[in-house]
């Protein structure tokens, strides 16, 4: 007998990716280079007719050039590619996308899942800030003594306006950029966010944003201070173009985030997670991402209308052609007030967590801190004129526009009792999280109750114009959002890496951030209220000693980010292991493995109950 074998051929699985295999951030910057040079060679061509090399026609079409080869260079338009051309991502494409066994590698490339992209941001914030703080010290070197010319007034004002625009930008995603794209998904029991490939997209529209504002410095910087105030910006040179241009690419960033987050959280909620059994940093993320949505289009206005003016010849801001300077600043305002508690609100957010966590509480009334936070996000669109009591503009609605921002203190101060009250008789255990939530409340107090005296129009008007306003937005953003970013990096750390920060020298990072801070900033207050104007880069010899001890406790900053900065580059391999859960907390992000799995849950939970049961038996999980 004579039998026959047939051997069946079985196909190796095909490999996903396609293109996307060999893009990457180096690729985002060759494209993005390219790009920029082709655009700049059709532009000076065709449109540079004094012969300049960089008009202000030239300059922009060079800045779009940029971020359409960074993006096209990293592989943000690969899908709809794809979807035009009826060729849609395969199974293996997506898991390719979401870095599924790909290593180290996935942090360097455009990927979908939302845990990479938040470690992505936590890169991409320490960026930010440590750029800042390099500006930062330029300033107060520059300020340590009357007539010091580390830099030139020109170079002094560029140097003001890129620093604030980068700390701003860099409070914004601090705590939005890394958390709510990390843990927010899994604290609501999703296994990803809404739109994973606009997740990705706002981390690297943010990234080609940067480039472009640091290069306003390169090509004669922005003289005239963050807020581009017209008509004078219409008088700046062509770096005030590229400044534009990175507002104008960051602010598409923060609306793609923005709508992801609020869809996430009211789409992709597990069976049982109600609204009433929402973490509150999910409710912090929410709100602050829905008022992000209402304020950052006028920034995006207001650069757009700036560069029309400049470039296309119309007039909106220039008063001799029937523009006028009210509208820049009203729309201006009208983003720049709201956005304080964008910054803020997630950064109180994450603090809650910590000091329920630790405190072994429940939340201290969780309905009264989220109608603290929305009537925190409700008032701040009606403040906006308080910025111009000093102008003459409208005078007549000074008064309500003091009410209404003396009243933006009852919501801020609920939120507060609501930290004192968690707090409260609470069994607290003082790890390093706990620090920096100590040393907000601290810093806000100062910051919140210096805002009340601002806020009345005859105080406003002696010191609108003195570093005592500095001082207060810097107690507000350094002492208190600052404080709030860095507590949520110590209280997840663990579970994006396995490992716990550093405990010893977390410390000593916060003592010398927290010391550093008030020395700066108390001295500032000093020297506002003793009339020193802001925004000059040289004053009077009667300011000599507050401005030395300023500069001396800045450099006491720099020194503890420097020290945290070794705190989480030297634990990330080598730091004490922590198992999935150090903190013993409740919250789902904490209930599943570390690593976190690709999807972050096998079987997606049912939640019966609020996380914040402490010293009761758990029912679910």
């Amino acid at each position: 007998m004579t039998s026959t074998i047939e051997h069946s051929t079985v196909s190796a699985p095909a490999l996903g990716g396609g293109i996307y295999r060999r893009l990457n951030f180096g690729t985002a910057l060759i494209a993005g280079v390219v790009f920029a040079v082709i655009a700049w060679w059709i532009a000076h061509s065709l449109l540079d007719s004094d012969g300049r090399g960089f008009s202000d026609q030239v300059m922009v079409i060079t800045a779009v050039g940029w971020v359409v080869g960074f993006e096209l260079g990293i592989g943000a338009f690969t899908s709809i590619g794809k979807w035009f051309t009826g060729r849609d991502q395969t199974h293996a494409d997506e898991m390719y996308l979401a870095g599924k066994d790909a290593g180290q590698a996935r942090y360097w490339r455009f990927t979908t899942d939302h845990k990479v992209v938040g470690v992505q941001y936590i890169v991409v914030t320490m960026i930010l800030l440590g750029a800042g703080g390099l500006l930062a010290m330029g300033i107060r070197t520059n300020l340590l003594s009357p007539g010091n010319h580390f830099v030139n007034q020109q170079i002094y004002n560029s140097f003001l306006s890129v620093h604030g625009m980068l700390m701003i930008l860099a409070l914004i995603v601090a705590v939005a950029g890394p958390w709510a794209n990390f843990v927010v998904p899994i604290m609501v029991g999703a296994r990803d966010m809404a739109f994973p490939r606009l997740n990705a997209l706002s981390l690297w529209t943010l990234v080609a944003a940067i480039p472009l504002l640091l290069g306003s410095l390169a090509v004669g910087g922005n003289d005239m201070g963050w807020v581009t105030q017209a008509p004078i910006s219409n008088q700046s040179g062509v770096g005030f173009d590229l400044f534009a241009m990175a507002i104008i690419t960051f602010t598409v960033s923060t609306t793609v985030a923005g709508v992801n987050t609020i869809c996430t959280v009211l789409t992709m909620r597990t069976k049982g997670m109600t609204l009433e059994r929402l973490p509150i940093f999910v409710w912090a993320s929410s709100i602050a991402a829905a008022l992000g949505l209402y304020a950052f289009p006028f920034f995006l206005v207001v650069m757009s209308l700036n560069i029309s003016d400049r470039m296309n010849g119309t007039s909106f801001f220039i008063a001799s052609e029937g523009g006028t300077g009210w509208l820049q600043e009203n729309l201006f305002w009208l983003m720049g007030h709201p956005e304080v508690y964008v910054i803020l609100l997630p950064a109180v957010g994450a603090l809650l967590e910590i000091t329920t966590v630790f405190a072994r509480k429940p939340l201290f009334s969780y309905r009264t801190s989220i109608a603290g936070m929305a009537g925190l996000a409700g008032l701040s669109v009606l403040v906006w004129a308080h910025h111009m009591f000093t102008t003459g503009w409208a005078p007549a609605l000074g008064g309500p526009f003091m009410v209404t921002t003396e009243m933006i203190s009852i919501p801020t101060g609920i939120i507060f009792l609501v930290l004192l009250g968690t707090l409260w008789r609470g069994n607290i255990w003082m790890r390093l999280p706990m620090y920096w939530v100590f040393g907000f409340i601290s810093n806000f107090i100062v910051g919140g109750i210096t805002g009340i005296y601002l806020s009345d129009i005859p105080v406003d008007n002696q010191m609108h114009g003195t570093m005592f306003v500095v001082a207060h937005f810097h107690y507000v953003f350094v002492g208190s959002v600052l404080f709030g970013a860095i507590g949520a990096l110590c209280f997840w750390y663990p579970k994006v890496t396995g490992r716990f920060l550093d405990e010893r020298m977390g410390k000593i990072s916060f003592w010398l951030v927290f010391i550093g801070t008030n020395v700066t900033f108390l001295a500032m207050f000093v020297s506002g209220l003793r009339g020193m104007p802001r925004r000059y880069s040289s004053y009077s010899s009667i300011f000599e000693h507050t401005n030395a001890v300023s500069t001396i406790g800045a450099y006491v900053i720099m020194a503890g980010m420097l020290v945290l900065l070794g705190a989480v580059i030297s634990s990330w391999n080598k730091g004490e292991p922590s198992g999935p859960n150090p903190w013993g907390s409740k919250t789902l992000e904490w209930l599943v493995p570390t690593p976190v799995p690709l999807e972050n849950f096998e079987v997606l939970p049912v939640i019966t109950e609020d996380p914040y049961t402490y010293g009761e038996a758990r029912t679910n999980s």
